[in-house]
This record gives C-alpha cells, structure tokens and sequence, in this order.
C-alpha cells in the first residue's frame, strides 16, 4: 500500500512544529543543544517552529496525509547555501534570538551545519524528516524522501543532507546518498554526517 503524500501550507505548522518536536526529542543532535531533559522539553518546540517558519516560507515541507510524518526540504541554487534564504550570514543568530537567546548551541548547529554545505551545484536539501515516535520503521520516512529523489532523478539534480544518527545514516545510504566531506564533530557532543546523492539516470515507463 503507498504512502498518501501531500505538500503541507501554513495551516499545518503546528501541527509540523508538534510532529518534529516529538519525533527529534531523544535526537543527539538536539540533546547537544539542549543538554537538560526539562530544558528541551520547555524550548525544543520553539526551535521545530523556527525551522518549519523558515522552510514554508523559502522550501516544501511534504506531508504524510495522516500527519504522521514529514520532510522539509530547500532548493538550493548553485553558489548558495541555507544562510542565504535568511538574512544571509544572520539566520542562526536570528534563530538563537528568537528561541532561547541563552543558548551559543542553538546558533552554533546552524553555523556548523552551514560551514560544511556544498555550495559548487544546484541541488535539494533535505533540512530535516521526522516521523512521530509510535509510526517509526515503518517505511514512511522512505517514502517521503523516494518521492523527491524521483523528482531529482528526472531532472538531474543531485540531493544533500546532514545525517545525525548512525539508524538514519544507513537508511540515506540505502537511498544512494554516499559520505560528502568529513564528518562534522560537534564540541563536546555527537557526529553528523554529510551525504549527497548524485541523481540516478532516469528511465521513462513506456
């Protein structure tokens, strides 16, 4: 049976904001930049609707129709990286400003995750998915991500990604995404990894 797809607008936000949050709260990478259980709890959904804002106004988020799971995902034209669909160089700290202005982690990810981004080739970046707790392996993030890497096929565009735990990582390789640069140690905390998929050739159905 497939999965039903949709491409989400604003009046799905909270409900993206409550997917990511629940789907990325045990994360490493969010448990770097909020090392306190009682703190992320309070602060992490302001940091998913800073996300899901900055990818419905300048991407796609697409949407499975049950709202179980989710992917955000920016264009990026050759010579651009994410900093450029925000105020330039001021995105993470904007960010930082609005969600927890304490927080030098919630500005450092963002740098970080920008310093490594190809900028040689137009291509789609997968920002984050999420699939909400109860619904994981179940094959919906695939899913999510074959509908959009068949696009890229037919239009030879490669895809990009920062993969933050070694269960993703694997399922992104099984997708053709390969190792694109060193790993990205974060200070003090866990690795992400970046992987590009370059597109695959196409073959039309007769």
């Amino acid at each position: 049976m497939g999965v039903a797809i949709r491409a989400a607008g604003d009046g799905d936000r909270e409900l993206i904001v409550r997917l990511l949050d629940e789907a990325f709260q045990d994360d490493p990478v969010s448990g770097w930049v909020f090392p306190g259980a009682e703190d992320r709890r309070a602060k992490h959904p302001g940091l998913m609707a800073a996300f899901t804002d900055i990818v419905l106004a300048a991407g796609r988020v697409d949407l499975t129709e049950d709202g179980s799971a989710c992917a955000l995902w920016l264009s990026m034209p050759a010579g651009e990286g994410p900093d450029d669909h925000d105020a330039e160089d001021e995105g993470p700290a904007q960010v930082r400003a609005a969600v927890d202005p304490d927080n030098e982690r919630i500005e450092a990810i963002g740098r970080l995750t920008a310093a490594i981004h190809p900028t040689g080739r137009a291509h789609e970046y997968l920002w984050m998915i999420g699939v909400v707790p109860g619904r994981q392996g179940e094959g919906l993030g695939t899913a999510l991500i074959e509908a959009v890497l068949a696009r890229c096929d037919r239009e030879g565009l490669p895809a990009y990604l920062e993969a933050s735990n070694a269960r993703s990582r694997k399922l992104y390789e099984r997708l053709g995404f390969e190792p694109a640069g060193p790993v990205l140690d974060l200070p003090d905390g866990p690795s992400m990894w970046p992987m590009w998929r370059e597109p695959r050739e196409h073959r039309p159905t007769s």
